[in-house]
């Protein structure tokens, strides 16, 4: 059984730095590229960065770049997104998700989110 868990989100600060990590069991970690989504109130779904099974390609929204990584141990089985610089937009929760294809629409595996509140 797949497993996709997003470590704690949490309250913290316009211009704070928030580590999120995500860890995943039951598949073959490097097999997958891997996500972080994001959803804010009465909004859709969107990607925030993605990277592909080795680490060596990386995308991010343009509202993110620059503040956010996106990075993985395969070791571990575990993605990371660190965020620095932090805005009340960046206000949502977040998602990991697990995809066979780099940054696909189409994601396999989903975790359950984890609340990211940025206050001002």
């Amino acid at each position: 059984q797949v497993q996709v868990a997003e470590s704690a989100g949490g309250l913290v600060q316009a211009g704070d730095s928030l580590r999120l990590s995500c860890s995943v069991s039951g598949l073959t970690f490097d097999d997958y590229a891997m996500a972080w989504f994001r959803q804010a109130p009465g909004k859709e779904r969107q990607v925030v960065s993605c990277i592909d099974w080795s680490g060596s390609q990386t995308f991010y929204a343009a509202s993110v770049k620059g503040r956010f990584t996106i990075s993985r141990d395969n070791f571990k089985n575990t993605l990371y997104l660190q965020m620095n610089s932090l805005k009340p937009e960046d206000t949502a929760m977040y998602f990991c998700a697990a995809a066979r294809d780099y940054c696909s629409g189409t994601q396999d595996y989903w975790g359950q989110g984890t609340q990211v509140t940025v206050s001002s």
